[in-house]
């Protein structure tokens, strides 16, 4: 695998301002995810203060075996920006929009996109841990992002950077 395709997942296509709620969850929660303990425990904190304990509990372990499971199945390694950056990159555009369509309860077409993330016969699999993820951002009801250097997602009115 040549460089440039290595990196091309990296590109910017956007910015996440202009994604709905479930999906600029989807792009900060994997950004903070990646970013080490510091940031899960940040996630854990959010998950835990929408849904309850056990439900953000359950919510957290979703999402977490969501990202083990691309990481390790993953078709190439999965590019991401930095978690304050404003960008959208094309790996995070799949993901956001990937658990959208599965939280939607469009299964097929989140079976589809999850190909380009994982082996084929992964896809399934992470198809139903993006519902699971999907419905739990739904059930938190987080609002789009404004600005990213506006707030945090741990602040009481839900509003992601």
């Amino acid at each position: 695998m040549s460089l440039q395709s290595r990196n091309r997942g990296g590109a910017p296509v956007g910015f996440i301002t202009e994604l709905d709620s479930i999906e600029a969850a989807s792009v900060i929660y994997l950004r903070l995810w990646c970013d080490g303990p510091a940031a899960q425990a940040q996630m854990w904190n959010d998950f835990a203060s929408s849904l309850g304990a056990k439900h953000g509990r359950a919510a957290m372990k979703s999402f977490e075996d969501l990202c083990a499971m691309c990481m390790q199945h993953g078709r190439r390694p999965l590019m991401r920006h930095a978690v304050a950056c404003k960008c959208l990159g094309a790996d995070e555009s799949c993901f956001a929009n990937f658990i959208a369509a599965a939280a939607t309860g469009e299964r097929e077409d989140a079976v589809l996109m999850a190909t380009l993330l994982v082996r084929p016969d992964m896809a399934p699999l992470i198809a139903s841990l993006a519902a699971d993820v999907g419905l739990a951002f739904m059930r938190m009801r987080l609002q789009a992002p404004r600005d990213l250097a506006e707030a945090s997602p741990a602040q009481k009115h839900r509003t992601l950077h």
